[in-house]
């Protein structure tokens, strides 16, 4: 879908927004899912891997691999779905200490990725990478860099060089794991205007202006919300409505619900919660959040109980009730995604190194496991196009 004027793009993301927000375009009930991987640790991996989507069945037909490319942890595509972006975790890049960007075109037919160009994420061991609404500008937190940068997107999907770039400093409560600081996620607003940091090493969620036309960042007034020592946020995930926000805390496996004010650019906790079941006494960090379209349910993923947590989200106060955990179907969830028809989910297990679909419930939002899995080599992060 093209977006031709100010207003229209405006038109089409309120739109969206009430429909869930995830999506500008019709989704195509045959369509395809695109894993991205560590290909080294060992790994029989090379790249992205491609698989042509049955949403009928929640099948996955593998298509081999899609690209050749190193450690193309996480993906993000570009608002038209004609673009992949993938972020390549390493810490040296052309002499320098960084990772890279790559972009890739889409061949909707083969699911084959043809690579555009690849650029200096501007710190690294970069994590997760964002695209803003508009399809003009990128946005990746370089984990081990203690940084983010910006990047904008030219015609036909290329990445400029990093045009803003922030560094962080500091340390949390934790001298090993918050011995610095560590951006993982980078979340665009609904409304396009901001941009949001986790940083699990500093317990932070930085908020920055944004005009995606430049893809300039400006530090806004607040400048961060603070999350309680020691937490971790690692990954944030927006309700379709606008109003929260829900922060998922890696060391602590906590859940922050938070009231967002579009306004002010602003986040205030109303809720904390465990993602683990009572009683579990285990090792665990927690990994993914994700909302549903529809807003009524919050999935989140947890490494060392390997499981899949379900909460209902009241719809008068964004609180959250837990309703529901279920076994991985693997050994360290590292990322899942929920399919845009609501139907399934489908769980990447990093080191059991197999994808997992359930098939979910509309009205309870319970996960049931499918028999469906695929062996893919240390699966980080799927993405539906």
């Amino acid at each position: 879908m093209e977006l031709t004027t100010r207003r229209s793009f405006l038109a089409q993301l309120s739109a969206a927004a009430l429909a869930g927000g995830r999506r500008l375009w019709a989704w195509e009930p045959d369509a395809l899912i695109y894993a991205g991987t560590y290909t080294d640790k060992g790994s029989t991996s090379q790249g992205i891997y491609a698989y042509r989507w049955d949403a009928d069945s929640g099948t996955m037909t593998p298509l081999g691999l899609a690209a050749r490319t190193v450690n193309p942890s996480f993906l993000a595509l570009s608002p038209n779905r004609r673009q992949l972006y993938a972020v390549n975790q390493v810490d040296r890049y052309r002499g320098a200490k960084s990772g890279s960007v790559s972009s890739f075109a889409v061949d909707a037919v083969s699911g084959k990725l043809r690579r555009i160009n690849v650029v200096s994420s501007g710190g690294a061991s970069p994590c997760k990478i964002a695209a803003d609404f508009t399809g003009k500008a990128a946005f990746v937190a370089n984990f081990s860099g203690g940084s983010i940068a910006s990047f904008r997107v030219f015609p036909g999907g290329a990445l400029s060089e990093p045009v803003s770039r922030f560094r962080y400093s500091g340390h949390g409560v934790d001298p090993i794991t918050q011995a610095g600081p560590h951006p993982h996620c980078t979340t665009v607003s609904p409304d396009n205007r901001y941009l949001l940091i986790n940083d699990l090493g500093l317990d932070r969620i930085s908020v920055y202006r944004m005009n995606p036309d430049t893809a300039r960042l400006t530090p806004n007034v607040p400048p961060f919300y603070e999350a309680q020592p020691g937490g971790g946020p690692r990954s944030l995930a927006f309700h379709p409505s606008g109003r929260w926000a829900y922060s998922l805390n890696e060391m602590a496996s906590t859940l922050d619900a938070l009231a967002w004010d579009s306004e002010r650019g602003s986040l205030t906790r109303f809720q904390n919660i465990s993602t683990l079941p009572d009683g579990f006494t285990g090792v665990n960090t927690a990994a993914t959040v994700a909302v549903v379209s529809d807003g009524r349910f919050l999935y989140a993923s947890n490494r060392g109980d390997n499981s899949v947590a379900v909460f209902a989200i009241s719809d008068h106060d964004g609180t959250l009730k837990a309703v529901q955990h279920v076994s991985c179907g693997g050994k360290t969830p590292r990322h899942f995604a929920v399919d845009p028809g609501n139907q399934w989910l489908v769980v990447a297990n990093q080191d059991s190194s197999n994808v997992v679909v359930f098939a979910r419930d509309a009205r309870s939002g319970f996960l049931t496991p499918t028999g469906n899995q695929y062996p893919l080599g240390f699966p980080v992060c799927l993405v539906f196009r």
